[in-house]
């Protein structure tokens, strides 16, 4: 079977809006990975097997998902003809943290009326002037996942035993580019190396390495969109150089720096291989 992809990414100037992402896969699978935005999700053809706070999720083609910031999923081809997909990253205006918890819970939604206006805002969002238009659908498809949601006194709040694991993850945001070794992590928070990793993999579901390179693809991902070259996104990311950031990047997102920028324009880039 001949491996197949098509991408095409682009911040459009719509408030709530981080980036929309385009792709046709025939065999690539997601890592284990997170997100600073909110990830709407909808599949056109084929199928999306995922993982979500350690439990399998899947989307047929009438479901809707929504994946929370900062919660570690992966993503591979549930058909043998691979997934043809949309999302939009949604910034936290959109839906704020409390929306986390019942996301978590159920991310998978069923709603053709939701499905429908999510497929009007990507084509609104396509065309230049159609801003408006896209800010209107956008209010409405919040309000819609609000309701869904539902947020209420049982929403899950802090867990106290994830105290060490909570400082570490704000620790690697702040230090985002720079970076920091596990000892200086360890001294800062005041835990013990190996209790800091197994804290916060527990916790997460993903290893203080993966979180600080998922973080720093996103950012890459919107300095490519803004249309800096991939080196100076590389240093501007925190990555040792072009070639680091180029492996990591089509690890997480399945297609080269160079590659992921040109599609800024909005023109799709085929690629095959045998």
């Amino acid at each position: 079977m001949v491996s197949r992809q098509e991408v095409s990414a682009w911040r459009p100037p719509v408030a709530g809006v981080v980036e929309v992402f385009h792709a046709h896969f025939t065999e690539h699978a997601y890592p284990m990975h997170v997100h600073d935005a909110w990830t709407l999700l909808i599949v056109d053809d084929g199928a999306v097997r995922y993982d979500l706070d350690r439990h399998e999720h899947g989307t047929p083609h009438d479901t809707v998902s929504l994946l929370p910031p900062h919660v570690p999923h992966n993503g591979s081809p549930a058909t043998p003809e691979g997934f043809r997909k949309r999302v939009l990253y949604l910034d936290m205006t959109q839906l704020d943290a409390g929306f986390i918890g019942p996301a978590v819970d159920g991310p998978d939604l069923v709603d053709p009326v939701l499905r429908r206006r999510i497929g009007q805002l990507h084509t609104a969002l396509a065309h230049r002037g159609d801003e408006l238009e896209a800010e209107s659908r956008l209010a409405l498809i919040s309000e819609r996942l609000r309701g869904h949601l539902r947020p209420g006194p049982t929403t899950r709040g802090p867990d106290p035993g994830r105290g060490v694991a909570r400082t570490l993850r704000e620790l690697l945001d702040a230090r985002l580019v720079p970076g920091v070794t596990l000892d200086e992590a360890a001294a800062l928070v005041h835990a013990h190396p190996a209790h800091l990793v197994r804290a916060f993999s527990g916790a997460y579901g993903i290893t203080p390495h993966q979180y600080l390179m998922s973080r720093r693809i996103d950012r890459a991902r919107r300095l490519l969109l803004d249309g800096q070259r991939p080196g100076e996104v590389a240093v501007a990311t925190g990555f040792y150089d072009q070639s680091h950031l180029t492996r990591h990047f089509k690890r997480v997102v399945g297609t080269a720096p160079g590659r992921y920028a040109r599609t800024r324009t909005g023109i799709r880039v085929r690629t095959g291989v045998s």
